[in-house]
């Protein structure tokens, strides 16, 4: 019996597919398009409470796909100042391009999770339980040639603009 399940799962796995009529090619798999490397340039919160840092000190590696998906980290200071990290996958929406395609304007959506606010600041992001929180940063950026700029809404929380550098 061993021998018969063993001959059966010799072959390609779409033996057989070029008779049915319906079979399709499978799908090219995606490739990567280009790594990102970001940092923050500027942040502002919408409340005035003194407690809150506007220097983030984020330095982000993101790896694009050819469908225009993607997946990063990013290390930063939150706003209480307590290092932090955030670990997410994404999807870039294109809004605008000249003829060129050298300069884009695109949407950015992210959700992952996020990592580091400790302590009496456990309670100031929502859903912070065992220390890590969903997240989802809506941005929009431009691009010029290989260099990049965000500008991201965290929560209700505040504003970064973000710069980087395709590689």
């Amino acid at each position: 019996m061993l021998v018969v399940l063993a001959s059966l799962s010799i072959g390609p796995a779409t033996a057989g597919l070029a008779d049915a009529p319906d079979a399709k090619p499978p799908a090219p798999s995606p490739r990567l398009s280009h790594v990102l490397l970001q940092t923050s340039l500027y942040t502002r919160h919408f409340s005035r409470d003194p407690e809150h840092t506007n220097n983030q000190q984020l330095m982000g590696l993101e790896l694009h796909d050819t469908r225009r998906r993607l997946i990063g980290a990013a290390r930063f200071k939150n706003s209480f100042n307590q290092a932090s990290l955030y670990l997410y996958i994404g999807r870039e929406l294109p809004l605008w391009s000249n003829n060129n395609a050298d300069m884009t304007i695109r949407g950015k959506l992210t959700a992952g999770v996020l990592h580091g606010y400790r302590g009496e600041y456990r309670d100031k992001i929502p859903f912070n339980r065992f220390g890590i929180a969903p997240a989802i940063l809506p941005s929009i950026g431009v691009r010029k040639d290989r260099f990049e700029s965000d500008l991201i809404v965290f929560g209700t929380a505040g504003i970064m603009v973000t710069v980087g550098l395709r590689l």
